[in-house]
């Protein structure tokens, strides 16, 4: 008779290659991406040609790892892993409600964040102040969709469902966000306001395909997400000044107050999801916070 260690035992291998999956594919897709970004402003600015090649690849992806091609064994297990489930409207509505609210509230302490301690002002590659407008829009709309993407599939997709098929989900989301913590790290600087930050948003992310079932919410707030911080918070990283004892400006508290207030409403939001998706009845009166039958 198998025991319970043995059969754990079993499943840790399928768990750490979901895990080595989602590292390797989103480093992968951005150096790709990053190589055709540079190439592509180097040798035609005007044609954003990279923009309709990532596409491609991203859509190549997208259908292997829905279960599309060889190996066809594998074929169920990949559309399952992907859980890229079609959600009803009201469920759909109060995700992308909940993570909008959320947006704002980490928009603000970054603000916060980064007025409190000192942090690499280096979110681009390039200056995109130099090249055409239409290519800037398509190439900043690319880049939003080649962070989401890989991040949602192979992380909240085929990590996240494996885990929570061994864990609870609050571990499960845990779990992810803490193996997300070095990559974020590599690119965005391995300091406490940066860890700290993407802590809060891989947790809202994964709190969001586990509430759902699916990671198609967490593609659209992700991507609006991301378009947002590059075109509306990054840029402004490089003039912000470091807040000092008694030296904090109206700003400084007008954000503090955003991230208060938009985090309550964001939370709200994500309980009134959690009621929509099954995990609470109309009364909330479900304590065990298990989804009921």
């Amino acid at each position: 008779m198998q025991t319970s260690s043995q059969s754990s035992s079993k499943h840790i291998p399928v768990v750490v290659s979901a895990g080595i999956l989602a590292l390797v594919l989103t480093a992968a897709v951005g150096g790709i991406w990053t190589t055709l970004l540079v190439a592509n402003l180097a040798i035609s600015p005007a044609i954003p040609w990279a923009v309709a090649v990532m596409a491609l690849l991203l859509w190549l992806m997208w259908q292997y790892l829905d279960g599309r091609w060889w190996p066809r064994s594998t074929s169920g297990a990949r559309h399952r892993a992907l859980r890229a489930k079609p959600v009803s409207g009201q469920t759909l509505a109060w995700a992308v409600i909940a993570g909008m609210l959320s947006i704002v509230a980490l928009a603000g302490l970054w603000f916060v964040l980064f007025q409190l301690a000192r942090i690499s002002a280096t979110r681009t590659l390039v200056d995109y102040s130099r090249y055409p407008l239409l290519s800037v829009a398509l190439l900043l709309v690319m880049a939003s969709l080649v962070s989401a993407l890989p991040e949602e599939a192979s992380f909240r997709g085929y990590f996240q469902g494996s885990l929570e098929q061994r864990l609870s989900g609050p571990v499960a989301i845990l779990i992810v966000a803490l193996v997300m913590a070095p990559e974020h790290a590599l690119t965005q600087g391995f300091v406490w306001p940066t860890l700290v930050f993407y802590l809060f948003v891989d947790v809202m992310l994964g709190a969001m395909a586990y509430l759902t079932g699916s990671i198609l919410p967490g593609i659209v707030v992700h991507s609006i997400g991301l378009l947002i911080f590059f075109t509306l918070v990054w840029p402004g990283d490089m003039i912000r000044r470091l807040v000092g004892v008694g030296s904090a400006d109206a700003w400084f508290w007008i954000h503090l107050a955003q991230v208060a207030v938009f985090a309550a409403l964001a939370l709200l939001a994500f309980r009134r999801l959690a009621r929509y998706a099954g995990y609470l009845t109309s009364a909330d009166n479900d304590s065990t916070g298990n989804k009921e039958p």
